[in-house]
């Protein structure tokens, strides 16, 4: 599959990259970014995926989270895809900033016209990997997701419908029960209709019980987020996972709130959480 160079910098004595790929699974050009730390220069290195929130791209984790520094002290290699596949216009999609352009809700789509390219889950999971893992120095075995907000929904629904396939997970401020609040009813009801079992099917909280995937999940959350109880509500995934294998650790913060000022203070711990996984065999 070609890729197209959208820009390379020197970064930490690392690359920080822009990319355009011609996507299959979303048929449409879909854009990513990638941090290549020093250590990729000699070997493969462990891959994070980091899946943005709301009216997000590619670029935003990259330009606002500060991660590189740590990355590149841990040899991680960070990527971080477009939020939705803004190329295929499609009628209607910028009408509201809470879906469609930058609102792709890393779900495939069951009705159209949105199936026909909103097929964020399929490009993440699969398709992305597989691009990774051809044009850069990444060990592919081992992967780790995280993400913020609606990007945080993502990667736990990324994670627990895949439990083979993440080492670890992590989130900050996820939507993790898109189907019981505003942000997930809106975009649910037009990617898949009245079909509530499709809608259970890329919701944290409903796969939980089902779910194979074992181990601490680390969530934090700012009590001053605006949207804490309208949109977010992470009680309903600790409770959810009561009795599984899964070990919700959830970290809660007086005075922040939604913002990347929150996931500044905190991407280092994520990291590091991350890298211990990741350096450990199977």
């Amino acid at each position: 599959m070609a890729l197209e160079i959208l820009g390379e910098r020197p970064c930490f004595g690392g690359v920080q990259g822009s990319y355009r790929v011609a996507s299959q699974e979303c048929a449409t050009p879909m854009r990513f970014s990638v941090f290549r730390p020093p250590q990729a220069q000699t070997r493969r290195v462990p891959v994070v995926y980091f899946l943005a929130g709301l009216e997000c791209t590619e670029e935003t984790f990259m330009i606002k989270a500060g991660a590189q520094r740590v990355a590149a002290e841990l040899g991680l290699m960070l990527v971080s895809p477009d939020t939705s596949p803004r190329e295929a216009r499609i009628p209607g999609d910028d009408e509201s900033w809470d879906f469609g352009i930058g609102a792709g809700f890393y779900v495939d789509a069951t009705q159209a016209p949105w199936s026909a390219n909103y097929r964020m889950y399929s490009f993440v999971t699969k398709e992305l990997p597989r691009v990774i893992g051809a044009n850069f120095q990444a060990d592919v075995e081992r992967q780790a997701i995280m993400g913020h907000s609606m990007g945080g929904h993502g990667a736990l629904v990324c994670a627990l419908r895949n439990p083979g396939e993440y080492r670890s997970v992590s989130a900050f401020a996820p939507i993790v029960a898109p189907s019981q609040v505003p942000w997930g009813e809106k975009a649910f009801s037009k990617f898949f209709g009245a079909d509530r079992a499709a809608w259970a099917s890329f919701d944290a909280t409903a796969l939980a019980k089902g779910s194979g995937f074992a181990g601490e999940i680390l969530i934090d959350q700012g009590l001053g987020d605006k949207f804490l109880r309208t949109q977010l509500q992470p009680e309903k995934f600790v409770a959810a996972c009561d009795g599984t294998r899964i070990a919700p650790r959830l970290r809660e913060h007086e005075g922040y709130d939604h913002s990347y000022w929150f996931i500044q203070t905190f991407i280092s711990d994520h990291l590091r959480c991350h890298a211990a996984r990741l350096a450990t065999e199977r």
